[in-house]
């Protein structure tokens, strides 16, 4: 017979900001070590369904993905379980967007913004690059177009936005 109530606490929703090449896959990484969390990455999604050939779709589709997730996030945090959003939250107006989802959810959540320097970031890309030529990873690469599109598109949190910073060092 299953109990008329049952306590629970729900889990904390941890967003993670930061450029592409910054640092936060592995930072969620040890994050989820830490926290026994589930991660749930758009990054991942992408790739195991379309293979990175999503073309001029990329975006809509991306944007479907996002959406998806958190309300899973909401739904698994709900539950008691911790969760880790591994994706770049590139734009304030997203990060402002995901905590009003979150408050109104009345879902826990914290901000953890894994910043790097031009010089690591640089590095980052360039290892990423090779590793993807060699063939030893599923991400894709970072070209000149998609990089000046990164550099444009990406927005620092302000500091009334109250990240964790995590600084990445490669």
């Amino acid at each position: 017979m299953f109990p008329e109530t049952a306590e629970r606490t729900p889990g904390t929703v941890h967003l993670i900001c930061g450029k592409l090449c910054s640092g936060k896959t592995r930072y969620a990484g040890k994050l989820q070590a830490l926290t026994g969390a589930v991660r749930l990455s758009c990054d991942e999604i992408e790739y195991d369904l379309f293979h990175h050939e999503l073309g001029e779709r990329y975006d809509a589709v991306a944007a479907d993905i996002k959406r998806y997730l958190h309300k899973k996030a909401a739904e698994i945090a709900r539950a008691g379980c911790p969760v880790i959003l591994d994706w770049g939250f590139w734009q304030r107006a997203e990060r402002t967007a995901a905590s009003a989802y979150y408050r109104s959810a009345g879902v826990p959540f914290e901000w953890h913004y894994v910043e790097v320097s031009d010089s690591d970031w640089r590095r980052n890309i360039a290892a990423r690059n090779a590793a993807v030529a060699a063939g030893e990873t599923t991400d894709y690469a970072i070209d000149a177009e998609l990089l000046e599109k990164m550099q444009s598109l990406f927005e620092p949190p302000a500091p009334e936005e109250h990240c964790i910073r995590y600084c990445s060092k490669r």
